[in-house]
C-alpha cells in the first residue's frame, strides 16, 4: 500500500499503524490522617490496603480478573497498570478503572482502622509529586516494531515529548526545596509535575535518572517482533479527554515516524533543561536550541507535529479489526488544535474544561482572586493537591466533574464494565479469563504478562506471545483442567 501526501511516505501493513498494543502505569499518593494529624506512615497504610490481597493470595503483586496487574511499589506506592488495550477510549475505561479499583481498597481499609481503634480517612493521590517534593510516576507503553531501533525510534520521539507538556501535563504549584537536586526554580504555576525529576533524554535506568524513554528491553510479547516503548516522563491525568491527547497525539507521531511520513529532524542541544524551560513557560515561546545549529520554539515543535498529524489523518488506514479509529482520531485532532490555538491566544476558554493544567490554573486563580491569597498560600497547596483525591464527593476533580465543569470522553457505565471485565480484543481477554476461572474455583495459578501456569494437581502451562491473540485452544485445554479438577482445590 503506497500512502500519498505532500511528505515524503513508505509502505507498511496498515496494523502496524492503526492496531497498537497501549498501556499506562500509576502510582498512587497515599496518606492516612485524621483531619488533624497523620495516623499511619504511608508504608503502614499501604500495606493495610493489600492485606486482603496478601492474606488470600500470600501476594502483594498480583493479576486480577480484568486482564491489569496490581501492586505494591517500591516506596509505598500503590501501583496500578492496565491490561493490554488496543484503542484509545479503551485505554481510557482501564485506567479509569484503576481509580476505582484502589479506592475501593482504601475503603476498605479504613472500615479495618475503625475496627482496630485507629481511625482515620485514606487519601490516594493521582498526582506525581508529594509535599516534601518526592516524585512519583505515570508510565506509558506502546507496542512498535522490532525492525526501528529504540535508540533511533526515541532520538525522533523527544522533541515531541519534551514540548507535549504544552498540551497534556496536569500542573502544579512549584514550591522550591532547596535540599532537592535541581530545584533551582522560584515559586510560580507549573504546567507540568514530571518535567523538573527526569535527568535523562534515553536510558535504560528507571529510579536512578530518571530518563523520558526507558530503553529496557522488555516487550512482554514475542521479542523477534516487537518492542516496547516505555514513556516516563507523562503526568498522571484527572481528566479524561488531557488522557486522550496524550496517548493519542503519542500514537500519532509513533505512527508518522513508523511511516517515515516526513517530519523532520528536530533534536535538541539539550533536553532536560529545555524540559524545565518549558514547564514554566504558558505561551510556549521559549526558544530552544536544535542540534544543526538554529532554533525553534516548544509551540512551533507542537504545531509542525500538529500539521503532519492532520495529513497523516487524510491517508491513515481505518483499522480493519479493532484500534483507535480515524473518527476517534478526529477528537483527539480537534482538542490538539484548540489546545494549541489557546497557546498561542492565551485565550484558553475553548479548553478549560478539557485539561488538567488549565482547569487547575484556573480553579487556582478564581481562589486567589476571592481571597487574595498569594500562591505560596498553604490553602492554594491543599486546593491543588485535592484535585487530585481519586475519592469521589470528596476530590476536587470529581465534584467538578459531576457538575459539568469537566468534560468526558468516556461513561461511567464503560468503566464499570472495565472494572470487572477484560478488554476482548487483547490478550488480555484470554488471562482474564483464566483468572475468572481460578478465582471462582479457588485454583492457584501464577501469572505474568506472557506466561499463564496453573499449580496444581500438574503444573500446566500456556505462554501468550501474541498481545493481538483473542482464541486461543491451549487456554480453552488450561480452563477445562481446572474445571476437572475443581474438587482438589477445596481440599
Amino acid at each position: 500500500m503506497r500512502l500519498v501526501s505532500d511528505v515524503e511516505t513508505t509502505s507498511t501493513p496498515a496494523e502496524v499503524f492503526t492496531r497498537r498494543i497501549t498501556g499506562t502505569e500509576i502510582e498512587y499518593g497515599i496518606t492516612c490522617t485524621d483531619g488533624e494529624a497523620r495516623r499511619l506512615r504511608p508504608d503502614e497504610i499501604a500495606r493495610m490496603m493489600f492485606r486482603p490481597i496478601v492474606e488470600k493470595y500470600a501476594s502483594s503483586n498480583i493479576f486480577i480478573p480484568n486482564g491489569s496487574r496490581l501492586y505494591l511499589d517500591v516506596g509505598s506506592h500503590p501501583e496500578y497498570a492496565t491490561a493490554e488495550c488496543d484503542n484509545l477510549t479503551q485505554l481510557i475505561n482501564y485506567e479509569k478503572a484503576g481509580d476505582v479499583i484502589t479506592d475501593r481498597m482504601a475503603v476498605a481499609a479504613e472500615q479495618t482502622l475503625k475496627k482496630e481503634g485507629i481511625g482515620g480517612q485514606v487519601y490516594l493521590f493521582k498526582n506525581n509529586v508529594d509535599s516534601v517534593g518526592n516524585s512519583y510516576g505515570c508510565h506509558e507503553n506502546y507496542l512498535v516494531g522490532r525492525g526501528m531501533p529504540l535508540k533511533s525510534l526515541g532520538r525522533r520521539l523527544m522533541p515531541f515529548l519534551i514540548t507535549r507538556q504544552l498540551i497534556c501535563g496536569a500542573g502544579r504549584i512549584y514550591h522550591p526545596n532547596p535540599g532537592h537536586k535541581g530545584e533551582e526554580f522560584p515559586l510560580g504555576y507549573c504546567i507540568s509535575q514530571r518535567a523538573d525529576h527526569v535527568w535523562e533524554g534515553i536510558s535504560s535506568a528507571t529510579t536512578r535518572s530518571r530518563p523520558i524513554i526507558n530503553t529496557r528491553d522488555e516487550p512482554h510479547a514475542d521479542s523477534h517482533q516487537y518492542r516496547r516503548l516505555h514513556v516516563i516522563v507523562g503526568d498522571s491525568n484527572m481528566a479524561e479527554p488531557t488522557i486522550a491527547l496524550k496517548i493519542g497525539s503519542t500514537q500519532l507521531v509513533l505512527e508518522m515516524i513508523e511511516a517515515d511520513f516526513g517530519l523532520p529532524n528536530l533534536e535538541l542541544v539539550n533536553d532536560i533543561a529545555s524540559i524545565r524551560e518549558i514547564a514554566r513557560d504558558f505561551t510556549g515561546s521559549t526558544k530552544l536550541a536544535l542540534k544543526d545549529g538554529s532554533f525553534i520554539s516548544a509551540l512551533e515543535i507542537q504545531n509542525l507535529v500538529f500539521e503532519h498529524a492532520k495529513k497523516w489523518l487524510m491517508v491513515r488506514p481505518e483499522p480493519e479489526v479493532s484500534g483507535t479509529s480515524n473518527a476517534e482520531i478526529a477528537r483527539v485532532l480537534d482538542l490538539w488544535g484548540r489546545m494549541l490555538e489557546a497557546i498561542k491566544t492565551q485565550d484558553f476558554s475553548a479548553v478549560d474544561t478539557e485539561i488538567d493544567w488549565v482547569i487547575k490554573r484556573k480553579l487556582i486563580q478564581r481562589y486567589q482572586d476571592r481571597g487574595g491569597m498569594e500562591l505560596g498560600d498553604p490553602r492554594l497547596a491543599q486546593i491543588d493537591l485535592t484535585y487530585h483525591d481519586i475519592r469521589p464527593g470528596r476530590g476536587l476533580f470529581s465534584l467538578l466533574q459531576s457538575r459539568g465543569l469537566i468534560k468526558r470522553w468516556t461513561t461511567d457505565e464503560a468503566i464499570a464494565h472495565a472494572v470487572d471485565n477484560a478488554p476482548e480484543t487483547t490478550r488480555a481477554h484470554l488471562r482474564g479469563r483464566i483468572l475468572q476461572t481460578a478465582d471462582k474455583l479457588g485454583a492457584a495459578v501464577t501469572v505474568d504478562w506472557m506466561r499463564h501456569k496453573v499449580n496444581r494437581p500438574d503444573p500446566q502451562l500456556v505462554e501468550l506471545s501474541d498481545p493481538f491473540a483473542v482464541t486461543n485452544p491451549e487456554v480453552d485445554e488450561l480452563i477445562a483442567y481446572m474445571e476437572e479438577n475443581a474438587a482438589s482445590y477445596r481440599n
